[in-house]
């Protein structure tokens, strides 16, 4: 977990579906975060990422593509960035040069002079820049100053750049940065909503449609002087249903955020109880040495259907995770915000635990203590001797244990003092890993 006392400027880039918004925003932040695809509507979310020009830092954020069509994300969409675009420092308007001017692009240009915020009206894929001007005649009715660029061929995106950091105004003094929090699980458990909630604003699109984030969305808030980083992941289908490409690029995309995560929340449907698909995905987190806590969100409405929701959930729990007895779990109601208090309360002392420092000293008196009570693996016709215990400054906490023969460490022998470690440091639901090495001796 790092801290920065800087917010710096947001540059959004706006404009109708499938105009090569994302293509732009790749191209600022030099990254492939954004989705690209084409076919109209895949950025659904709103996404935002630091990056760097000239000496110049801002943040990038790339935004639903905006239509006037009655369906249910694109009414999510046009709310999302209407709530929005006040947030925001500069817009980059992107209209599209080969379709040319349609009734959205008026509407956007008129939401970006509502906003008094700096904006630029930009067209894109201008693929012969010597007949930009033929492009553009069509665009003039919003003025003069526009811009023709081509995204694919990072024409014009120099200019682009120019005009940005021309009208940049220098970063604020805040908390930017904290604990990492990764916010995984299947479509429609109420990962949006859960986000939505601790952020106190509409900032992931919620709808009851399957899929709706398809984005990694990072966003920081704060809750009793606690400083948060919280990543909205696309929902993790199994490999058989990833029939779409947008959903094979999601899923490796919350594999990034767990990997960069410090915890990580799986939300569950606390009605339908945890499955075999949510194991798996509990068995990938540990497979990546990260921290998980187990969220039964929508309680409410498990209580409507069971009258011992949390000892039937609790249930489920021990009966899908029998390989991680010991996962820490928290319910919670993200509409209402039932339990997000207590979970937030499991996180920080989550966090505290995480970062604990045994001196070696201690270990090692405990550790005297502990193989006296089990019998010594034997390796071929020798007893396996252990010398001394310490902790690694890895994060979870890990330990080497040096000995004359690591290879006659069993796993049943490493879990065992995996566990006894736990129970003695209050370090239950942590993913210790115990190392062995052979011993200079």
């Amino acid at each position: 977990m790092s801290l920065s006392n800087k917010v710096t400027p947001k540059v959004a880039i706006i404009g109708r579906p499938n105009v090569g918004k994302s293509t732009l925003f790749n191209v600022l932040t030099r990254t492939r975060k954004s989705v690209v695809k084409n076919e109209a509507g895949v950025t659904r979310d709103i996404q935002i990422e630091p990056t760097e020009w000239w000496g110049k830092k801002f943040d990038v954020v790339d935004t639903g593509g905006l239509t006037e069509a009655e369906d249910t994300f694109s009414k999510l969409i046009k709310e999302n960035l209407l709530e929005m675009i006040h947030t925001f420092d500069l817009l980059i308007v992107v209209m599209d040069g080969k379709s040319g001017l349609l009734p959205e692009d008026r509407l956007l240009v008129r939401l970006a002079q509502e906003s008094e915020k700096p904006f630029v009206i930009v067209v894109n894929k201008v693929d012969q820049m010597h007949k930009s001007d033929l492009i553009l005649s069509e665009f003039y009715e919003f003025g003069e100053d526009l811009l023709a660029c081509s995204f694919e061929k990072r024409d014009n995106v120099d200019e682009l750049v120019e005009w940005v950091i021309a009208n940049l105004k220098e970063p604020e003094n805040t908390v930017r940065e904290g604990l990492r929090i990764a916010i995984v699980g299947k479509p429609n458990v109420g990962k949006s909503s859960l986000c939505n909630y601790l952020l106190g604003k509409n900032r992931m699109l919620v709808s009851d449609i399957a899929g709706t984030t398809v984005d990694a969305i990072e966003t920081a808030f704060e809750h009793n002087g606690q400083p948060y980083i919280i990543v909205d992941t696309a929902g993790m289908r199994r490999q058989s249903k990833r029939n779409d490409g947008v959903e094979y690029l999601s899923a490796i995309k919350s594999q990034k955020a767990i990997a960069r995560a410090d915890i990580v929340l799986l939300v569950v449907d606390a009605v339908e109880g945890p499955t075999k698909q949510d194991a798996n995905v509990v068995e990938y987190i540990l497979s990546e040495h990260k921290t998980v806590i187990l969220v039964a969100n929508k309680l409410d409405l498990a209580k409507e259907t069971r009258p011992e929701a949390r000892k039937w959930f609790r249930g489920k729990v021990e009966q899908e995770f029998h390989f991680f007895k010991d996962i820490p779990v928290t319910f919670t109601c993200a509409h209402s915000g039932t339990g997000v208090v207590q979970m937030l309360n499991l996180l920080k002392t989550t966090w505290e635990r995480l970062n604990i420092k045994i001196s070696t000293s201690q270990l090692n008196k405990f550790f005297y203590d502990v193989i006296r009570q089990a019998p010594s693996p034997v390796y071929g016709t020798k007893n396996v001797k252990f010398y001394y215990l310490t902790q690694t400054e890895q994060v979870p906490p890990s330990f080497i244990a040096f000995a004359n023969h690591p290879d006659g460490v069993t796993p049943s022998y490493r879990r065992f003092l995996s566990n006894r470690i736990k129970k003695n440091w209050d370090l239950q639901g942590l993913p210790v890993r115990i190392f062995i090495m052979r011993s200079g001796r």
